[in-house]
């Protein structure tokens, strides 16, 4: 599958088959990490390991994130694993982001991890399986973009984010609702906002677009990021 068709089928997985992925299988997905352009800025850091190596979690695999702490950094981590979250469906494997997994050795840089690895959890058969807000709810208009967004994944499944459409942009702010500015905090709250914007980008290049820039900066209280395209 391409990654605009994993966007409508992707499911979260919780449930994994603990057998290690072939060399060769890990080598592509760590290289797709590596090869992953982070937006204008910016410098995460990221680490694959094992189940030994963190608190928490049943896969056997683990993409850990680490980077300074401010919102553009959390944007940045979302935006950067989101394409290793569709590449990884795409191939036939599971996937899920987990915040409450930490690495054993404490550092105070760890910001989110992405768990993966072989399951048997089937991904979803259409749009149709998501639970979602109304598209009206975060998007003015109803387009192939608007709907890639919609899809994406958050904590608790929040959907802290709105668009605007401007010429040649697309324009993705944070907008928490109501208690979950509270319960989830700064950090996942901004890591969400960089997995729709790649949920975005993806959507963009496949109806032919090029994209220009990808610009992270705050708008108000809360953090927008402008995509440009031609």
């Amino acid at each position: 599958m391409t990654l605009n068709d994993t966007i409508s089928v992707r499911r979260t997985v919780r449930k994994f088959d603990k057998t290690p992925l072939e060399t060769k299988v890990l080598s592509e997905i760590k290289k797709v990490v590596a090869d992953t352009k982070q937006l204008i800025g910016q410098n995460a850091r990221f680490e694959f390991v094992q189940a030994d190596d963190v608190k928490g979690g049943s896969a056997p695999h683990y993409i850990l994130a680490f980077c300074d702490k401010s919102d553009a950094n959390y944007a940045n981590v979302g935006y950067v694993l989101q394409k290793a979250d569709l590449h990884i469906q795409s191939i036939g494997l599971g996937s899920a982001w987990l915040g409450s997994v930490k690495p054993k050795a404490k550092r105070n840089d760890f910001c989110i991890a992405l768990a993966f690895g072989k399951t048997e959890v089937p991904v979803r058969i259409s749009e149709s399986e998501f639970k979602r807000l109304k598209l009206s709810d975060i998007s003015p208009v109803e387009n192939g973009i608007a709907r890639a967004a919609r899809l994406a994944p958050s904590a608790m499944n929040s959907q802290p984010w709105k668009l605007r459409f401007e010429e040649g942009k697309v324009i993705v702010q944070l907008s928490p609702r109501g208690a979950m500015r509270l319960i989830l905090g700064t950090k996942l709250n901004k890591v969400d906002l960089g997995i729709v914007t790649r949920h975005v980008e993806v959507a963009l290049r496949n109806e032919g677009k090029r994209i220009k820039s990808i610009i992270t900066s705050p708008s108000g209280k809360d953090l927008q990021i402008e995509v440009s395209y031609k």
